[in-house]
């Protein structure tokens, strides 16, 4: 009897996976990931003139850095770098550095040697340049043949999200159950919600929404609710569709979420309110908050910078 019933149980699964795939539902598990990495980061001029905004220092990691962890331990296994134009030094962080390393290895520098050979040997990163400012939809699409027909990951690299678990794994972990488009969302003050992606939706489960209505920075008065995306998604493939014959939204830019709301009339999706607290480092007052957060948190550091901000703020 035992044997029948998982005989039937083994049935039950493939013809699901059957009905799936004749819908057209994606069953791969989520490998790869994009960094869209092409902004001209004009909020940190003059900072920003000769270097990527991507390459500033939290502490003493470059953001991009950061990013590219979070999508390592989530399991992905192969990322795509949006650049454009004067984003060399982002190939060259995470490439090999020959007299570098020689350099440290003549120094007898063990530590930094390992901290500098970790750093290229983090991950399979490839690269393509955005020739053109066109926004975030068409970044999203320069990747389409890296990508293929598998569902992917997106991290924006204005929002660094401090979590137990890796954000972008926590959408993947929502991505496994409903096998469709999730969105990483949290709330945000109603007087910001022009900012962001708004979502409109109901609760299905625990942190989950089913989305309804998705807008792209709306006004107060039009919003849907106060549930923003804050840079972490992962997308079905279908999504090139509806990117490839998109026109210029707002701001006079292909915008994802525009092509986010088209695909949502084809197949469901859901937006996850990660664990977490996100960092907006693309400005200047959520990239201090970041630094001095991360910092109170190494333990190499902690203890004088403490006595440092306590001196400070005596003064106040």
């Amino acid at each position: 009897m035992l044997e029948i019933m998982f005989f039937s149980d083994k049935i039950e699964i493939v013809n699901e996976l059957f009905k799936r795939m004749k819908r057209g539902v994606n069953i791969l598990r989520v490998r790869k990931a994009i960094i869209p990495a092409a902004g001209l980061g004009t909020r940190f001029l003059p900072a920003t003139k000769a270097q990527p905004k991507e390459m500033l220092p939290i502490v003493d990691k470059p953001t991009i850095q950061y990013i590219v962890e979070e999508a390592i331990k989530s399991g992905i296994e192969d990322i795509i770098i949006i650049s454009g134009r004067s984003k060399r030094a982002i190939e060259d962080h995470f490439d090999k550095s020959y007299e570098l390393e020689q350099e440290l290895k003549k120094k007898g520098n063990h530590d930094l040697l390992k901290l500098v050979q970790d750093i290229s040997n983090l991950a399979n990163i490839h690269y393509i340049r955005q020739k053109e400012a066109k926004g975030l939809g068409h970044a999203i699409y320069c990747a389409k043949s890296f990508i293929g027909n598998e569902p992917f990951a997106v991290l924006l690299g204005d929002d660094i999200v401090d979590s137990e678990v890796p954000c972008i794994k926590q959408l993947m972990d929502v991505y496994d159950k409903y096998r469709t488009t999730v969105l990483g969302v949290q709330k945000v003050p109603e007087d910001q919600v022009s900012k962001y992606g708004i979502v409109g939706g109901e609760i299905v489960s625990d942190r989950v929404y089913k989305v309804k209505d998705l807008v792209e920075k709306p006004d107060t008065a039009s919003a849907p609710s106060n549930i923003a995306i804050l840079g972490r998604y992962i997308i079905t493939p279908r999504i090139f569709d509806y990117l490839e014959n998109a026109k210029p939204g707002k701001g006079g830019e292909i915008q994802l979420t525009d092509a986010l709301r088209e695909l949502m009339g084809e197949e469901e999706m859901y937006a996850y309110d990660f664990i977490g607290k996100r960092y907006d480092v693309g400005n200047k007052l959520g990239f201090l908050q970041a630094t001095v957060e991360f910092a109170l948190a190494r333990d190499d550091l902690k203890e004088e910078f403490e006595a440092y901000l306590k001196e400070i703020i005596c003064k106040l």
